[in-house]
């Protein structure tokens, strides 16, 4: 059964690496023998992440910088390029809502700066990372984390970025599936629903009653473990998904069922 996951001697490429679903995704990765560039901003939490890779007898990059910045992750990209050779998996996986204001309180500056971080870092990772796939000539995979706000809004937040981006992800995850599949590049993504990651955290201690609303939606009764977001990224980053391309896998404990 190990085998059908085996991802010895691939290299993977993770943005927002150093917590959360990017650091569970990352160990799952390295667990199943994958080497990782760990895409996030300076900070312990990634020097952790790190070390918990390295432990494992992996390889372990640290590419610092902000890819909700769209210089930033340009140069990021080249750098890790040009220091540790082209990749077989990308997953693109910063993101996040941060902000809990009403469309019509948005101010236009606020929400260029969401779109950046959730939708044009996807798409400039998967321009320089995967065009560098395809010239290699290796096929890869690519991984794009959504969610299920992609979907459906989020009930009682505002912050309207957040579901206009990831739909945006989703859709333009399924056009890197379409232009990519004859250089044997598959493309799929993760719509998870509510795990309880730092951010999330943060919403419940400043938005109690909102948070555990959506908690009382979730049909299993709790929220989501991170684990389970590196156990299906492995599933996606092996060969044993390669008939699965422009695929959108919904991960939410039932939420969008109801």
């Amino acid at each position: 059964m190990n085998d059908l996951f085996d991802l010895s001697g691939k290299r993977a490429f993770i943005t927002g690496a150093s917590r959360g679903l990017g650091r569970e995704m990352a160990l799952g990765l390295a667990g199943a023998g994958a080497d990782i560039a760990l895409v996030a901003r300076p900070s312990d939490a990634l020097n952790a992440t790190a070390n918990d890779i390295r432990a494992l007898g992996r390889t372990a990059w640290t590419v610092e910088g902000d890819v909700g910045d769209p210089e930033s992750a340009d140069a990021l990209c080249q750098r890790a390029l040009e220091e540790i050779g082209p990749f077989d998996i990308l997953i693109n996986n910063v993101g996040g809502r941060r902000v809990n204001v009403a469309t019509e309180d948005l101010d236009l500056l606020t929400w260029r700066e969401m779109m950046h971080l959730n939708l044009t870092s996807t798409f400039l990772c998967s321009r320089i990372i995967g065009g560098a796939m395809i010239k290699a000539g290796k096929g890869g995979r690519i991984i794009n984390v959504a969610s299920i706000n992609a979907m459906v809004a989020g009930k009682g937040i505002g912050g309207r970025h957040y579901e206009t981006a990831k739909a945006a992800v989703q859709q333009f995850t399924r056009t890197l599936a379409v232009d990519w599949a004859p250089h044997g590049i598959t493309a799929n993504v993760i719509c998870p629903g509510f795990f309880m990651t730092e951010p999330n955290q943060r919403w419940q201690r400043e938005y109690p009653d909102m948070i555990e609303a959506r908690i009382a939606d979730i049909p299993v009764g709790k929220t989501g473990d991170p684990k389970d977001m590196g156990a299906l990224a492995v599933y996606l980053a092996s060969d044993s998904a390669s008939f699965m391309t422009g695929a959108s896998l919904v991960i939410d404990g039932g939420y969008t069922c109801v």
